[in-house]
């Protein structure tokens, strides 16, 4: 898949494409059918596929609060290029690029830069100045300049609205399950590991890698989490903490994982760890000794745990790796 950051990092028009546009947080199943409309089109068409969407969030520049994401950017370029897109444009988002309007992105971007033949969307997107490109408008533009517009319709599962402000919510509620019919694959988190107090593997018997949150991250619910581990082209299983770690009185939120069967430097190194199940909510407890003796009776439920799931496990593995 071809990535471009930049609108003008395009030399030349291409011969015809495919597109669509969106955030695509999470790249979840209702992306993933927008992301197989447009290949199916493109394939039919003998053109390329497109889809277009902006870094950072909208909501972050445009809200105080910003938006909690599902999956940073870097993971949806992956996800994107999984699911068979040949181009991958990612426009930097600004207030200043917020003030373009609707007709002036038509134009500019989707007929004189891509040569659109083809335009799909899903049922509730909108875009530009004041959401002004909305469907209507769209394909209202699609007669001017001689291009379709499909629109596809809102994606279901078990009965449920497939869509990231869902997804929020059930990983903030630690029901990772459910969110991982959603999206299609495990929550994951991700990012390079941290040096912490080194207090795991000496003084409670467990070490751990541990992880920071950024501001954007969306953070699941606290507690300890089942959880599959990449690192280096393998896959591991493994226990994680997600709190402030209160029987030792941090204040600083952390992930840490402790990894099975495994005993390696990876300080600096990156990794992903994929969450599985909640077990049980953050606690404080007495110190050390009590904490260590409740860490073992977590591995031993999440070693259970990963044994009932071990083809499915090896499955999401392949993906992940292949």
């Amino acid at each position: 898949m071809k990535i471009y950051r930049n609108s003008d990092d395009i030399e030349d028009t291409f011969p015809g494409a495919c597109v669509t546009i969106g955030n695509f947080d999470g790249v979840h199943r209702g992306h993933q059918q927008l992301f197989a409309s447009v290949v199916e089109k493109a394939r039919s068409k003998e053109c390329i596929s497109v889809a277009i969407t902006f870094d950072p969030h909208p909501l972050h520049v445009l809200l105080p609060d910003g938006i909690k994401l599902i999956s940073n950017c870097e993971q949806k370029e992956e996800l994107i290029e999984r699911a068979g897109i040949d181009v991958l444009l990612i426009l930097p988002f600004t207030k200043e690029f917020a003030k373009t309007t609707a007709d002036s992105f038509v134009k500019k971007l989707l007929v004189e830069k891509l040569g659109v033949r083809e335009l799909v969307v899903g049922y509730d997107y909108a875009f530009g100045k004041g959401r002004g490109g909305n469907i209507e408008f769209l394909k209202e533009q699609g007669e001017q300049y001689d291009f379709p517009v499909t629109v596809v319709d809102a994606f279901y599962m078990d009965d449920q609205l497939v869509s990231s402000t869902k997804i929020r919510g059930l990983v903030r509620d630690g029901k990772m399950a459910a969110a991982r019919i959603l999206l299609g694959r495990n929550y994951q988190i991700r990012g390079t590991v941290q040096v912490g107090k080194q207090r795991g593997g000496k003084v409670i018997g467990f070490a751990t890698a541990n992880l920071k949150f950024n501001e954007e991250d969306l953070v699941p619910k606290h507690g300890v989490y089942v959880t599959q581990v990449i690192y280096e082209g393998r896959c591991y299983g493994g226990i994680l903490n997600i709190g402030y770690n209160p029987t030792f009185g941090e204040e600083q939120l952390v992930a840490e994982t402790h990894i099975f069967d495994f005993n390696e430097d990876i300080y600096g190194k990156p990794i992903k760890v994929n969450l599985l199940k909640f077990l049980r909510s953050e606690k404080k407890f007495s110190g050390a000794e009590e904490l260590a003796t409740q860490i073992s009776k977590d591995v031993a439920i999440a070693k259970q745990v990963l044994q009932e799931q071990a083809i499915e496990l090896e499955m999401f593995c392949s993906e992940q790796l292949g």
